[in-house]
């Protein structure tokens, strides 16, 4: 049966058949309408480019990150422009949609994001849970912005012994689902900003009961210890060689208890709560035997809530760690698939570089959770989908959806997840690539705040010219 197409009547605008629902069923209209309605960013007057219609674009402009903004409304309404009366009245300039973006701002972005993006794994997901406990990692990344002064001002640039970057950073930190890649907390802040704070920030939202999380020796402090533990969550962490705990009993694993001590000493106001300066957790060593591996014979020590050797053993844990390598994976994605690579986000003001980047977010949510779906309908991991491939797919069907009955969506969808899963990538392989770039030095020089007012020609070229006889 062919799919229908949708029937507008005479008197609808644009604005209120626009939607992006067929893409995961996430962005429902009536979660985007309430998101509106509670960051009071619903206009007084009838808009063009409503604040529900900009909520979209600034999703899906992370879809088509290559496109430049006009071209990706054009897109979104390219299928559905000659089923209105008048297929010019949704043509609009590229400064109407900046502005549009602006007026919107970025607190319904970082709202949607908090309201829909929560872990995607069910019991019968392969690799989502360990001993019952659902596998999330913490990590950070930082990520390249233009080159504007509000920017630097905003975000700073990274200096180095050769001098500073060459564009503003922001400092994302996040917590992911390790098996679905699904991003579930996350926050924006200067390049320079402290990950332990960051980190200490995200497990007071997000760690909860039922969680096991994931995190490198660069996150490790006792008060992320805490943390995670007053959230009822459990913990999985790599220790700094620097950090030396205190044995207090070894266990029949050979693994042993050890006591983490807080540096700073308890003030009077921690002492008359009753905050505790110490905790017990079990602490794990081991080595990887294969001088082809990174860390061969290098002792690695991991210390975890899990404190049974019997309920969790130690190379279980052992392998369990490595799961937190899934969060690198899922920044790749957004870093080099989602977005093209080496390239700096768009947005030329601090607002507008919050917005892009949970709309960022948003937009890999949507993809993650299209995969999930589609992993389910042949019983297989999501890891075995291809991000490129989904997120090829889904660009096609989001305007394809616009010029379709409503009624017809559960089978564009039921199509789309098909598409997704016929061609299954092949098991992982076993192998390891070494961390380094090949990256050619430039002749140029580096440019600097002068070069900003670079003075221009006074003349056109053609009057400049002089015969020299």
């Amino acid at each position: 049966m062919a799919l229908r197409i949708r029937r507008i009547s005479l008197d609808a605008t644009p604005s209120t058949q626009l939607s992006l629902e067929t893409l995961a069923r996430v962005l429902q209209p009536a979660i985007v309408a309430e998101v509106i309605d509670r960051c009071a960013a619903r206009e007084r007057r009838a808009r063009k480019l409503p604040a529900s219609t900009v909520l979209l674009l600034c999703i899906a402009m992370n879809l088509y990150s290559s496109d430049c903004l006009t071209h990706v409304f054009f897109r979104l309404v390219s299928r559905m422009r000659w089923l209105l009366g008048d297929p010019d009245a949704l043509r609009v300039s590229k400064g109407a949609l900046c502005q549009a973006r602006y007026r919107l701002g970025a607190r319904p972005l970082v709202e949607l994001f908090r309201r829909v993006c929560k872990p995607l794994a069910t019991p019968s997901t392969p690799g989502a849970f360990l001993f019952g406990l659902r596998l999330m990692a913490l990590d950070g990344t930082v990520m390249d912005v233009p080159d504007t002064p509000g920017n630097v001002r905003a975000f700073g640039k990274r200096r180095a012994p050769r001098g500073e970057s060459a564009w503003p950073q922001i400092r994302m930190v996040a917590i992911s689902e390790c098996a679905t890649h699904a991003v579930c907390e996350a926050g924006v802040w200067p390049h320079d900003f402290d990950e332990r704070a960051a980190g200490l920030r995200l497990l007071a939202r997000a760690a909860g009961v039922g969680m096991l999380v994931l995190w490198d020796r660069g996150f490790h402090s006792f008060e992320m210890v805490k943390a995670a533990l007053t959230r009822g969550a459990h913990l999985l962490g790599r220790l700094p060689a620097t950090v030396k705990p205190l044995p207090t009993r070894t266990l029949a694993d050979g693994t042993k208890l050890v006591l983490l001590r807080r540096r700073r000493p308890p003030d009077e106001e921690e002492r008359r709560r009753g905050e505790r300066t110490s905790v017990t957790v079990r602490l794990i060593r081991y080595t990887l035997e294969d001088p082809d591996r990174p860390g061969h014979r290098i002792e690695h020590r991991l210390i975890t809530s899990l404190l049974d050797p019997d309920l969790a053993p130690a190379q279980e844990m052992v392998l369990a760690y490595h799961a937190r390598w899934e969060f690198e994976l899922a920044v790749d994605e957004i870093k080099t698939h989602q977005r093209p690579p080496q390239k700096p986000l768009r947005s030329e003001r601090p607002v507008g570089v919050i917005q892009e980047a949970y709309g960022l977010l948003v937009a890999h949510y949507v993809i993650r959770a299209v995969m999930t779906d589609a992993a389910q309908t042949v019983a297989l991991p999501p890891s075995r989908l291809s991000f490129t491939n989904t997120l090829r797919v889904i660009r096609e069907m989001a305007p394809e959806a616009q010029r379709t009955a409503a009624a017809d969506h559960p089978r564009l969808y039921r199509q789309l997840l098909s598409d997704v899963s016929s061609t299954p990538l092949p098991p992982r392989a076993n192998r390891s690539n070494p961390r380094v770039v090949k990256r050619k030095m430039s002749k140029f020089g580096v440019k600097n705040p002068s070069h900003r007012a670079w003075p221009q020609p006074t003349k056109r070229f053609r009057e400049a010219v002089v015969l020299l006889i």
